[in-house]
């Protein structure tokens, strides 16, 4: 299912009942792997993280300047918005902050998930995540 898809479904399917908070952790030996972190946050303050994050996937390794300005075009964003916020890397300070975090919790790569405080490294299967969503709401209703 990858990533994305598990992750939507896993939001719908638990709708107020877990929170998904993305950090960012651009891989430093990577070719653009930091602009494509300032235009996935570019993308999320027009509202479309995910779709920005499903074409970058989709498409990787092409994530130049040139085509991350044609998937903003393809998810409808205001290009012009969109260029000027990763030409200007307004999100840099962000992206930093993320990345200290990651180096403070010993993180060395992409994706890891925390539900509760435990920690899943890698793309896994929904009823992976289920499970263990499931036991840590079980768990808080004992509380």
């Amino acid at each position: 299912m990858g990533v994305g898809p598990t992750i939507h479904k896993l939001i719908r399917d638990y709708k107020g009942k877990i929170k998904l908070v993305v950090k960012m952790f651009p891989y430093q030996y990577r070719d653009y792997s930091r602009m494509a972190a300032e235009a996935l946050l570019a993308a999320n303050e027009q509202g479309k993280f995910w779709e920005m994050h499903s074409l970058m996937l989709k498409n990787s390794p092409l994530l130049d300047r040139g085509n991350l300005l044609k998937y903003a075009g393809e998810i409808r964003l205001d290009t012009r918005r969109f260029s000027e916020s990763i030409d200007k890397k307004r999100f840099n300070g962000q992206i930093e902050d993320d990345i200290r975090l990651a180096k403070q919790m010993d993180l060395y790569s992409t994706p890891v998930f925390f539900i509760n405080g435990r920690k899943v490294i890698g793309d896994r299967p929904y009823t992976f995540f289920k499970k263990i969503i499931d036991e840590e709401l079980q768990n808080a209703r004992k509380k």
